[in-house]
Formats: C-alpha cells, structure tokens, sequence
C-alpha cells in the first residue's frame, strides 16, 4: 500500500517539533524533508509541498503568507500559524462545528485554531447557534496557558537556570485588548463583538483552562439549558467530552495542567448556589487540542483516516 507524503514545513518549532514526532511513529506516512539550507528558501520549500499528498506549514504568519500563493490549488495545506484562520477560502479546522469534519474529508486550504481561540469557540459557539446567546452578547474570557505556549523564546526564559522572579508568577499579557486570537473567536463563534480577553502565562509546561463567565439572569437563561445545549453539541465526540451540571471540579479546585499530555478537551458548567451565574470552562493541553493534536486530528479527516489516529485521548 502506497504510504502518504507529508511534508511539515518549520518542524524545528515547537509545533512542528510535536507534529513530525507524531508523524514518525506512524507507518501509513513517508515523511518528506528538506536540506538545512533550504529551509528559508520559499521556493524551495513550496517545491517540497507541491510533491507532498499534505502538508503542514509550522511558521510564523509572514511565512505562511509567503508561501501560501506558490501552492497547487490540489495540494492539501494545515497551516497552524494565525495567518489564514478568518481568510476566505480557508477551512477552520475545528472539526466538532457543524459540517466541518464532511468539509475537512474534501478541503485542500484548512486553519488550525488558535489554543486559547479554541477554548473560548468550543462552549460559547453552539450557545450562539442554538439562540441562547446573541450574537450583540458582549462577552468576557480569560485563559491560562504553560509557556510552551509562547514558543522557543518563552521556554528558553521560563527553562533558564537563573529564571527571572517576574517569571514565577502568572503574568496577564495582551493586556491592550488586541491579542491575534480575536479575530477568529469573533468570527467563528458569529459574535458581532469580540470578547473582553486577557491571557494569562504561568509557570508549568503545558495544560491551559479557558473561563467565560455568564450572568444567566441577565441573558435570560436557566444553568439548564446552557449544560444540555452543550452537551447535546458535543455528545458521541470522540474528543470533546461536556460533564454535568456542576460537575467535575476536584473540591472546588481546578488544574490547568490536569490534561497535559492529552489530545482531549473537557467543558465544566458550573454555577453558583443561586443558579443566576455560571462559569463556563474548558480544560485541554495547549500543545494538544490547543495545537499538534488539533492538526493531526484535521490531517486523519483529510485523508479519510480514523479520526482519533496518533490521538491521545
């Protein structure tokens, strides 16, 4: 049986470090490379990809750019950078969204989602859809990440042997309301506002949580129908998984690390005593549904592959 050509332009990154790892244990793929000199070369590169069956581009979002328009319209693309997530002709590949994973089976242009993006779209989008939350809400949401989040350059710092004492701390950043994730968690949920959004970076690894709190009275809704529209988005998933109402937090805490690790990601809806606010979380690993395994999961559906293959869930 023929082995399918993959080809992950920027794997030295740490995306694309995590992505050829996952490749290589897999024996359906002939994984392509390129000469060490060529690897700035866009030329070279996009010759590299136009041989492939996919591809994945691991850059930053000016490469992607670059490259993108030297492309064959056929040749299948993930680019898991910012660039092309709200570009027109591009799939967001964000498979538990209605019709995307019969759209991923026949795309050759497909964005990975953003991590923090991802858990802010995963409870708040199918709200929008149903009606429960209009599209005029104007919502808030923080998300904590470990700084393999931040690429190279963070872990770097966070890893020195003579770590900065700022960095022992979480550290809100974005803080001028403009993060590159916005635009895609506006679009994508069909919010005509993006949100009130503040990162936060700590000190571990990998593992983020994602918050957006909701004045149930104010909106008009019961905790009720918020947990069951949720659930019934997501039943029979293999990969996101909703708990109960009020369900699932270990006496009242929560580990932003708990799924590092995991390609999963996991929904909490908790409430207060009066029913009248709720906190809606999602807990996954930054470098797994938040990245590495958000594209090999798009990948398997493009090639008509188990969906969960090289997932670790």
């Amino acid at each position: 049986m023929a082995k399918y050509k993959i080809f992950v332009d920027g794997s030295s990154g740490t995306t694309g470090l995590r992505i050829a790892d996952r490749l290589a244990a897999r024996p359906e793929f002939e994984i392509l490379t390129i000469p060490e000199g060529d690897r700035k070369n866009v030329r070279a590169r996009a010759a590299r990809i136009n041989e492939s069956d996919l591809s994945f581009l691991c850059l930053p979002d000016a490469a992607a750019r670059e490259v993108a328009p030297l492309l064959r319209p056929d040749v299948r693309v993930l680019d898991t950078s910012t660039a092309h997530r709200t570009a027109p002709g591009w799939l967001y590949g964000l498979p538990e969204l209605p019709g995307v994973r019969s759209a991923l089976a026949v795309a050759t242009r497909v964005a990975v989602p953003g991590c923090h993006a991802t858990g802010f779209i995963a409870p708040v989008a199918p709200l929008v859809a149903a009606g429960l939350l209009p599209r005029s809400a104007h919502l808030c949401c923080y998300s904590l990440t470990g700084y393999s989040g931040g690429g190279k350059t963070m872990i770097a710092a966070y890893q020195a042997p003579r770590q900065d004492p700022a960095l022992s701390a979480p550290r809100p950043y974005g803080l001028a309301l403009h993060h590159k994730h916005l635009p895609e968690m506006r679009a994508v949920t069909g919010l005509e506002t993006a949100p009130n959004f503040v990162p936060i970076v700590a000190d571990y690894y990998a593992g983020m949580v994602t918050m957006v709190p909701l004045d149930l009275e104010a909106l008009g809704l019961t905790a009720r129908q918020v947990a069951d529209t949720l659930a019934a988005a997501y039943a029979g998933g293999p990969v996101v998984a909703v708990h109960p109402l009020n369900e699932g937090a270990d006496g009242g805490f929560l580990a932003s690390n708990a799924l590092a690790g995991s390609d999963r990601l996991e929904i909490f809806c908790l409430t207060n005593p009066e029913g009248n606010q709720m906190q809606l979380i999602s807990l996954f690993d930054n470098l797994g549904k938040g990245s590495s395994g958000a594209a090999v999961q798009c990948m398997n559906l493009m090639l008509g592959l188990d969906e969960c293959a090289g997932l670790a869930l």
